[in-house]
């Protein structure tokens, strides 16, 4: 690939150069890096010479293999947050409570810690997430321009014009086909659970939909529509589902409950859920055969949720059977 001209120290004037390929080493934090680069040679006498633009490339391919290497988010996904959510790198660092000028620097190039790395990574991946950071951090924006406007963007992204794609319906979809014989009243109880558990490690929820406090537990009323002509009986599976839809947050919660809750039917997992507060909160003084469709407060749900997980020392998902457990043991 031929370039402009460029200063030959060997030549000792301005020369045209071919760029080539070839595995380069470099260094980063003490630790040493093999990544794809590129070097420039003179035409005429094929020694190595300096070009600006090569450099600032082989940097950025060393720094990309350290970020891969090391489990940090990548530049690419850094700078496509801004336009995902539609906002600027000033009132991002303000939300995510950084120093005003933290997120102009990793957009130059610097590199995140860890911590910072995990945070952006989840951000990118779960629009719910950022959302629940945008509601909960709105005051830390000095223009309710830039909140509106965030916020419109982020419920474009959570929300879709096809009720298909919803991902309470993908999610109760997986469900019916990972569990096989899995009945309406047990697939609402494990929507219920879902929502609740991977708020509380992932301190975000995966649907929008609220959930309602009926007689026989927590209720999605779609879902309920969608799935009430099986009644008590278990559902048919429906066509294959590309995991895919899931990020790797999302099919963990998932998969542990469907291993650790679905195994219980629908009906003790109704009484799970009616001796556990977010239920209870949400009917209120009403007997416990009265109709209702009072709602399940979130903020009340991850309350809940985040209790349990903190009583019972919950590191990873499948420690939810520590819980389910002990809510079996109260009624049996």
């Amino acid at each position: 690939m031929k370039t402009n001209n460029t200063f030959c120290e060997e030549c000792r004037k301005n020369v045209s150069y071919t760029v080539k390929e070839k595995e380069l080493e470099g260094e980063v934090k003490g630790v040493k890096y093999t990544y794809h680069g590129k070097e420039a040679h003179c035409d005429e006498c094929d020694s190595e010479v300096y070009v600006a633009e090569i450099m600032d490339d082989n940097l950025k391919a060393l720094y990309d293999v350290f970020r891969d290497k090391n489990e940090i988010v990548s530049l690419d996904i850094i700078l496509n947050i801004l336009k995902k959510y539609d906002i600027g790198k000033r009132p991002l660092s303000k939300l995510l409570g950084w120093g005003e000028h933290t997120y102009s620097r990793y957009c130059d190039g610097d590199m995140p810690t860890k911590q910072y790395s995990d945070e952006l990574q989840k951000i990118n991946e779960n629009p719910i997430y950022y959302m629940n950071i945008l509601d909960k951090n709105k005051d830390r924006l000095q223009s309710i321009k830039a909140f509106e406007k965030s916020k419109l963007a982020t419920e474009k992204l959570i929300n879709t014009d096809d009720d298909l794609d919803k991902k309470i319906n993908l999610v109760s979809k997986y469900l019916v086909n990972k569990c096989g014989d899995i009945t309406p009243l047990a697939l609402q109880k494990a929507l219920y659970y879902i929502q609740g558990f991977y708020y509380a490690f992932y301190e975000g929820f995966i649907f929008t939909e609220e959930c309602e406090a009926w007689v026989h537990g927590p209720v999605y009323h779609d879902i309920y529509i969608k799935y009430k002509d099986y009644k008590f009986n278990p559902m048919d599976e429906v066509n294959c589902l590309d995991e895919d839809v899931f990020i790797t947050s999302e099919k963990t919660i998932i998969d542990s409950v469907a291993k650790n809750i679905c195994c219980y039917s629908g009906k003790i997992l109704e009484q799970f859920t009616h001796s556990e507060t977010p239920w209870l909160k949400a009917r209120g003084d009403m007997n416990l055969y009265m109709s209702s469709n009072n709602i399940i407060q979130k903020n009340d749900i991850a309350e809940y949720f985040q209790q349990v997980k903190d009583k019972y020392n919950m590191i990873n998902s499948n420690d939810i059977k520590a819980y389910t457990k002990k809510m079996f043991e109260q009624i049996a």
